[in-house]
């Protein structure tokens, strides 16, 4: 999703302290029905609601997920729930996609957000956020200890898979790339056997082009 940084709202001089980080964004969420917004590294972010072919993608990608039985038993399969970071004080986001431990509702810390150590895997489908996926939310879940990072780069028809955060510098040890064609086989520690189909999640992503608009017809009635 498309996302972008935001300043502090202004606040009265007379007031006595300034507002948070997580009170401006949860007005800037009251002034923005349906947007997703997030403190990533100490930076608000604001992201408009995504477009049917996020949406379809996403629809595609969990399919292998719940095939698989990981939204039974002893995981679910959840999109847009709040992750809380360990790299700034209220720091949050919110991943498109989680495979979670299913005792999840237990480790509710705060802002609607749970415990990065109830995540098995954040999954992100890009649209012009690249950076943010790319770059900052690799740090971000690197740091949060995730044990696996997908993204589906709809821009450059890749899927990315990141596994085995390095302790202490903000990034993952491997990182492997998968074009259109190839099978991706996610680590055991998701908890289940899924293989995703690359080519059928590009397609599923990539907007389709807008039916042709017949052009007025330039005959005219015969005058009688």
């Amino acid at each position: 999703m498309s996302a972008a940084s935001v300043e502090h709202t202004p606040y009265d001089a007379c007031d006595d302290e300034p507002p948070t980080l997580l009170e401006t964004a949860s007005e800037l969420m009251e002034q923005h029905p349906g947007y997703r917004v997030e403190i990533i590294g100490g930076v608000i972010t604001v992201a408009p609601p995504a477009d049917g072919p996020h949406a379809r993608a996403l629809t595609k990608l969990m399919r292998p997920f719940i095939t698989a039985g990981l939204d039974d038993g002893e995981t679910s399969v959840l999109q847009a729930i709040g992750l809380w970071l360990p790299a700034g004080p209220e720091d949050y986001a919110i991943p498109d996609l989680a495979v979670v431990d299913a005792d999840i509702d237990e480790h509710l810390i705060e802002h609607n957000c749970y415990d990065p150590l109830c995540f098995r895997l954040v999954l992100e489908v890009t649209s012009s956020n690249h950076a943010n996926d790319l770059k900052h939310k690799v740090a971000a879940y690197a740091e949060a200890a995730i044990p696996v990072y997908v993204i589906v780069n709809r821009k450059n028809e890749r899927i990315h898979l990141l596994t085995d955060p390095v302790p202490g510098e903000a990034t993952y040890k491997n990182h492997t790339l998968h074009a259109r064609g190839h099978q991706v086989t996610l680590p055991d520690s998701v908890g289940a056997k899924v293989t995703l189909d690359v080519t059928e999640l590009l397609e599923a992503g990539k907007r389709k082009p807008r039916a042709a608009t017949p052009a007025p017809s330039s005959e005219h009635p015969a005058a009688e």
